[in-house]
């Protein structure tokens, strides 16, 4: 009697196995597809906050219950202008300014101003003591509406909205990304262990004015 007992549980676990399986797989790609998917660093743009081959965790669910905020840093679709690539391809950067925003290089310091404030970026790349220029030459823009003006960290070395400013002829459109283009927000480095970190929003936006 004993040995029939044991028997049951055992039979009925590896029936109920394939099931179990099925729905932690199904879980799985529901998970990725909507809610939280993994994006490796393929270049320097975003040194030294995220650097080469650093895995990042993104939320795909946040912007579906609100607009990217000022300092988060965002996984989009970049326009095929930025790319060159016709099937599409992912970018990382951080959002600088959000529709309506007066965004100006620069103040006598050399920092870039959010309507009317200045903006320190302790998360601007450097290197044996030099940092890079907040950026490499004087603009003035406004954010269209519906669209994000976004920078990299590594500004030296970041194909963002100011090159792309700069390139298209000072064309704003060309030079922001779509809201609705926006694949999530970027919220922790979790590979390599040794550098997992959150990648929370700087204190120095809290002090911006709104448009």
């Amino acid at each position: 009697m004993i040995d029939e007992q044991t028997d049951k549980p055992r039979s009925s676990f590896w029936k109920e196995l394939p099931i179990l399986l099925g729905v932690a797989i199904l879980v799985a790609v529901l998970v990725r597809a909507f809610v939280l998917q993994t994006f490796f660093i393929p270049s320097p743009s975003m040194e030294n906050t995220l650097k080469i081959d650093d895995r990042v965790l993104v939320n795909k669910l946040v912007y579906d219950f609100r607009s990217p905020h000022r300092g988060e840093v965002i996984v989009f679709k970049a326009p095929i202008e930025w790319s060159g690539n016709p099937k599409g391809e992912d970018f990382i950067k951080r959002v600088i300014g959000i529709p309506g925003d007066h965004v100006v290089c620069c103040d006598p310091q050399e920092r870039l101003m959010i309507n009317g404030k200045s903006l320190d970026e302790p998360y601007i790349f450097s290197m044996d003591g030099i940092r890079d220029k907040a950026a490499d030459q004087e603009f003035d823009i406004t954010v269209p509406k519906g669209r994000l003006w976004v920078m990299g960290d590594h500004r030296s070395a970041s194909g963002d909205s100011l090159e792309h400013w700069q390139q298209s002829g000072q064309n704003i459109t060309e030079a922001t990304i779509p809201e609705d283009e926006v694949v999530g927000r970027a919220f922790t480095v979790f590979w390599p262990v040794s550098r997992a970190t959150w990648l929370t929003v700087p204190d120095e936006f809290d002090g911006i004015p709104k448009p």
